[in-house]
């Protein structure tokens, strides 16, 4: 398994835009699925993202369609969360996940590994 660190997260305004990072230990990162999952309060963890060993295959969830973009550098053991024109209803901890085989899923018991989580509230 992999240990993930998140990146800190923020208070953003409405339409604002926020970049979250997770880096990974280990020398097998590049072989990992990664995703990005995020949970709100009182409710249920829910899929955002995810993005396949090379990153040539990525996953959203409809509500973040043409606004979140999720990507990786293996070389760096790190994958990223570009969040952009953030709405009050992004508010929640964002998780990230490590998958260990090489294709996606929305599954979040499908992943191994996860992040301590990381508080992104925006503002309206």
């Amino acid at each position: 398994q992999v240990q993930l660190v998140e990146s800190r997260g923020g208070l953003v305004q409405t339409g604002g835009s926020l970049r979250l990072s997770c880096a990974a230990s280990g020398r097998t990162f590049s072989s990992y699925a990664m995703g990005w999952f995020r949970q709100a309060p009182g409710k249920e963890r829910e899929f955002v993202a995810a993005i396949n060993w090379s990153g040539g295959y990525t996953d959203y969830v409809d509500s973040v369609k043409g606004r979140f973009t999720i990507s990786r550098d293996n070389a760096k053991n790190t994958v990223y969360l570009q969040m952009n024109s953030l709405k009050p209803e992004a508010t929640a901890v964002y998780y990230c996940a490590a998958r260990q085989q090489s294709y996606t899923t929305t599954r979040a018991n499908a992943y191994n590994s996860w992040g301590q989580g990381t508080q992104v509230t925006v503002s309206s």
